[in-house]
């Protein structure tokens, strides 16, 4: 009787354990989450190049790259932000007013470029400063938090500017610089899309080899945990919103190239379109899970989806509605993943 039990164990246990086509889908997705978003990429170009000869033109898929160097970028800095279970409704502003302050002073203060670059890149810091004390001091809630910060940011570049546009021409070279391009097979690449290109390099490897970035995982999956494990979290959480800071200061000169112009009203609505990119690049909204190259699939999906309608003769509205779709069902993509846990 006991041989008996001890045969039919081993293959009761692979019973058990045996995972359905489906489930073995969901664990994959889990252990990479930029999987899905390149999938549906794929499928997306390959579908609206079917459906439109214009849309694989070198000069379209030039316009598109452009147009996701400033989405991508600001998406960057949201999903270090989103990898801890928070979320920044002002970076758009913060982003704004970034800009103001570097094209006012090089416009009309007489500083140089880099200064004014610096000073820039100081207020977006100053920015991520606020939000992080704020989100670690008073214990608030980051949506609550951001979505104060955001009207705060927002008026403060209207006062400083005045609401007045500062056209590129009256700033120095370097300041417009970021919108120049070159070409590559055919391509025109902006030196925007190629800074916002190494940003992503830069912080997927922060993100993989260092302990900071391991940090950054364990306190968006549990912070209690990663606190009795040693991890600082009060101070994790502030680097992360200074380091989304910096590089939402960058996003603010790559706008000023793009545009050849810094305008009061350009951008603010920028919280939303980050918040889009990284929910439909496989990041998932209640932290410790995701990937930077995730966030930048979903904003090249996102600018693929709104050329490819815009081509297509669909007005602007039905462009909002895919999107708005696609985020809906990311979100429920994202919690059956969670599942696989």
């Amino acid at each position: 009787m006991t041989a008996s039990t001890e045969t039919e164990s081993p293959a009761a246990h692979v019973f058990e354990t045996a995972q359905t086509p489906i489930q073995r889908l969901r664990s994959v997705l889990h252990r990479y989450p930029a999987l899905s978003p390149a999938v549906v990429l794929l499928v997306s170009i390959v579908v609206f190049g079917m459906l439109n000869d214009r849309f694989l033109l070198p000069a379209n898929l030039s316009l598109i790259t452009q147009q996701v160097a400033i989405v991508g970028t600001v998406a960057l800095a949201q999903t270090l932000i989103i990898l801890t279970a928070g979320i920044d409704l002002s970076v758009g502003t913060a982003m704004v007013l970034a800009s103001m302050v570097m094209a006012v002073a090089a416009a009309e203060h007489g500083f140089s470029a880099p200064m004014a670059l610096l000073l820039g890149i100081l207020v977006g810091l100053i920015t991520g400063v606020i939000n992080g004390m704020l989100v670690t001091k008073l214990k608030l809630p980051p949506f609550i938090v951001t979505l104060g910060t955001y009207s705060i940011f927002l008026a403060l570049t209207l006062l400083y500017s005045k609401g007045a546009t500062v056209r590129g021409s009256d700033m120095p070279a370097m300041m417009t610089w970021t919108g120049k391009s070159f070409p590559v097979a055919g391509v025109s690449i902006s030196y925007g899309v190629v800074i916002m290109f190494v940003l992503y390099v830069v912080m997927a490897w922060i993100l993989a080899t260092t302990a900071w970035g391991r940090h950054v995982y364990a306190v968006g999956d549990d912070p209690e945990a990663a606190r009795l494990a040693g991890v600082r979290t009060t101070w994790v959480l502030r680097s992360v919103y200074i380091s989304a800071g910096a590089i939402i200061a960058i996003a603010a000169w790559l706008q000023i190239g793009r545009t050849s112009a810094a305008s009061p009203n350009a951008g603010a609505d920028l919280n939303l379109d980050s918040i889009t990119a990284v929910v439909i690049g496989g990041t998932s909204l209640f932290g410790g899970r995701g990937a930077v190259w995730g966030t930048l699939l979903g904003a090249l999906i996102v600018g693929v989806f709104r050329n490819g309608l815009s081509l297509a003769g669909l007005d602007v509205l039905y462009q909002t509605l895919a999107v708005g779709i696609l985020v809906i069902v990311a979100v429920s993509v994202d919690q059956w993943i969670r599942r696989a846990r």
